[in-house]
């Protein structure tokens, strides 16, 4: 069966998120009790705030351009093959939009590869190192 563009899935939203069992997590200014609940089901791995080490996954808000400079210092904190999803508000509440995540990322070596209608009034954008420039 074909959805059409209006269509919602009906996965759930961390299948869409690509968090799967045992993936390191870390969650940064991302305020959304569900989404804990979600990966506490799927991880034990999971840090409030800046990691210290490297993760998986790394959940980040971002609702300007200036905590959009932050992703220099994410895009360390996440393993060759991992991914940083910008969370953000969208549609006429939003402050940041996706051409400005995607221009950040670019000016530090990411790349966006996949959007998902995080919530009702958020957005998330993810983010990877290219293929070109993993550790091999």
């Amino acid at each position: 069966m074909t959805r059409g563009p209006q269509q919602k899935s009906d996965r759930p939203r961390i299948d869409k998120l690509g968090v799967k069992e045992g993936l390191r997590v870390a969650v940064i200014g991302v305020d959304d009790d569900s989404l804990l609940s979600e990966l506490r089901a799927r991880t034990d791995e999971i840090v409030i705030g800046m990691p210290r080490s490297r993760r998986d996954v790394i959940f980040y808000a971002a609702e300007s351009l200036n905590a959009l400079g932050e992703l220099e210092t994410l895009r360390t904190r996440i393993v060759h093959t991992g991914a940083i999803w910008v969370v953000s508000r969208k549609g006429r509440d939003r402050s940041i939009s996706d051409t400005d995540v995607i221009t950040a990322a670019k000016r530090v070596g990411l790349v966006d590869n996949k959007v998902v209608s995080f919530s009702e009034t958020h957005t998330a954008l993810r983010l990877v190192i290219p293929l070109a420039l993993r550790d091999r």
